[in-house]
């Protein structure tokens, strides 16, 4: 008999001599309600939602957080007749489709993963890990185990889908068999149950780190830009496995030092998001290094393909400007977007780059321009015909040393394009049919504006890419007309003015007075690699780099010193992170 029914037993045992001695029928019957009623006590499950990850060849089935699940499974009770639904999850970097039971990455490429509401696990053969079973065979078992415990008949067995058999021995015992085939001398095949595996009714039963969730409100935003190669650490893993380390980190130093100020909502967090480039810059320039590679030593010479190349890449043209395009175009869609899912963020924007990344971040921002022009497009307006001038804004001392012969060598002109090889070179080529069917030309599209592309279908990530190619090609002619020509004396750096005469006079006061004007329009002189660097939609206010090699390009460059008065034009804040036997870093301040 249950628990419960010995229970009643032991109280009716206690009841008064004269009860026990003459019972009546009433008192009887009464005892008989009490033994049924605590006998057949049902509660349904409290489920809980998990998605599947692969890795190795291998699922495994992660809980969402409690109030992730908790927000899932409001949804799915309240939306049961809704076409579809999609719940953002996990910070808002997951979005769930709740009909499609799909979990889909919102700022980065990662492949969707299954979703289940879960009731029922069974132990895995080799990890020894809870699997969640179908939502329609838990609901089956949820059936017959509600019918056992009402009637108080157990020992029932229910065949799963693929004709593996459990079975409901009681409350606590309850087995999942396999079988096994076997086959005799004479061929015949027979099954055998083999090794029973433990079932587990409810999250609550099977131990499962539930994660306890992130703040919602965000207080800072870091974009983080990657160094060479697709690996981000020594464990090969990813730049958005790293950058979850990252975020786990914050949120852990949050909860250990500021637990108060974050359980009275004084405090939000702070957000991570990965910058790639790698996928880009090798997804065209890999055949290429294929047909160059020699077969021996492959793992070797594909690993250095993969890794040290990309700093020769960097250092040509060619590839470095694919390069600062994909970085900075990638920050403004991440930036844009961020901003549309939490409209009420007031925080600040920081970036990051590790190695190889935090020399392509000091390019880009050495590149910004501080005027008030350039504030105005920081705000987040983008025109599709602006006039963009790439010059570099620096202080009037910034360079005090440069060796003789560091002039930027003049870029290629490119001759005119079709639509259908803008579209290949922007790898947006499945849109191609889009312009067709509006009778679009090069001239036509010079001529388009956000709004148009919008009107035409085309999603936020190809506009923004679109718009971008198109800014860049204009302010690429205009710079070329109004390039300021660069001369050397005796290591001292000095350089004419434009043809405008404002930018003259601005010039001439600056260096007259240089505390007076922060910035100025100056060629770039300083031996970076000939590109047009985009800028940002935004003022990052710290600039932080992990294992930098800045220094000891800056010195390759030929700059032998950095007044320390130098501040970068739209960012206030630099910190140089690293560790004291890291090889690639060096002395940025020096």
């Amino acid at each position: 008999r249950p628990p419960a029914v010995r229970l009643g037993r032991a109280m009716s045992a206690g009841e008064p001599h004269t009860t026990e001695a003459s019972p009546s029928l009433n008192s009887s019957n009464s005892f008989e309600a009490v033994e049924t009623d605590t006998a057949n006590k049902y509660e349904p499950v409290s489920p809980h939602w998990f998605y599947c990850k692969e890795a190795d060849s291998r699922e495994k089935w992660i809980p969402f957080s409690g109030p992730d699940s908790e927000k899932l499974e409001h949804f799915y009770q309240s939306s049961k007749d809704c076409e579809e639904l999609i719940v953002p999850t996990e910070g808002g970097r997951y979005d769930v489709y709740l009909k499609k039971r799909l979990r889909c990455a919102v700022y980065w490429e990662e492949e969707d993963s299954e979703v289940r509401r879960c009731t029922w696990f069974y132990k895995g053969e080799k990890d020894n890990k809870y699997i969640p079973y179908s939502e329609s065979f838990s609901e089956e078992l949820e059936e017959t185990y509600m019918i056992c415990v009402t009637l108080d008949e157990w020992k029932k067995k229910v065949e799963s889908p693929s004709r593996e058999i459990i079975i409901l021995h009681n409350p606590k015992l309850m087995v999942h068999y396999h079988p096994v085939a076997i086959t005799d001398d004479w061929g015949a095949s027979a099954t055998e149950q083999g090794r029973p595996r433990t079932v587990k009714r409810g999250v609550e039963n099977i131990c499962a780190e539930i994660p306890s969730g992130e703040p919602l409100q965000i207080d800072h935003l870091v974009f983080v830009v990657h160094g060479i190669g697709p690996a981000c650490d020594i464990r090969f893993r990813s730049l958005i496995q790293c950058v979850n380390d990252f975020r786990n980190v914050s949120l852990s130093m949050l909860q250990a030092h500021f637990k108060k100020a974050q359980e009275q909502q004084q405090i939000g967090r702070v957000e991570f998001l990965p910058v790639n480039w790698h996928s880009t810059l090798h997804t065209g320039v890999d055949v290429d290094l294929e047909r160059i590679t020699l077969p021996s030593i492959n793992r070797l010479r594909h690993f250095i393909n993969d890794t040290i190349l990309d700093v020769f890449f960097y250092n040509s043209s060619t590839y470095c400007q694919t390069i600062v395009d994909t970085v900075a175009t990638e920050m403004n869609r991440l930036y844009l977007l961020f901003l549309q899912r939490n409209p009420d963020f007031k925080g600040g924007v920081s970036i990051a780059g590790h190695s190889l990344g935090s020399l392509i971040l000091f390019d880009l921002l050495t590149n910004q321009k501080c005027t008030a022009e350039a504030e105005d497009n920081n705000k987040g307006k983008i025109s599709s015909n602006g006039q963009a001038d790439f010059r570099l804004h620096v202080t009037s001392d910034l360079l005090t040393e440069q060796t003789l012969g560091s002039h930027r060598p003049a870029s290629s002109e490119e001759g005119p394009r079709s639509i259908k090889g803008i579209l290949k070179e922007l790898q947006l080529s499945e849109y191609y049919s889009v312009f067709e069917r509006e009778h679009m030309d090069t001239e036509a599209l010079a001529l388009c504006t956000e709004k148009e592309l919008k009107e035409m279908g085309i999603p936020l990530g190809p506009r923004m890419k679109i718009l971008h190619y198109l800014k860049n090609k204009s302010s690429n002619q205009d710079s070329k007309r109004e390039r300021p020509a660069a001369a050397w004396e005796d290591g001292d750096v000095t350089r004419e003015a434009p043809a405008n005469p404002t930018n003259g006079d601005v010039k001439q006061e600056a260096l007259a007075n240089p505390t007076k004007s922060n910035c100025q329009c100056l060629d770039v002189v300083t031996g970076q690699v000939s590109a047009n660097y985009p800028q940002l939609m935004y003022k990052p206010q710290i600039f932080f780099a992990f294992g930098s090699p800045i220094g000891m390009f800056l010195t390759v460059r030929g700059i032998k010193r950095i007044d320390p008065k130098y501040s970068l034009p739209t960012c206030k804040g630099f910190f140089h992170i690293f560790h004291p036997v890291c090889m690639s870093s060096n002395q940025s301040g020096t």
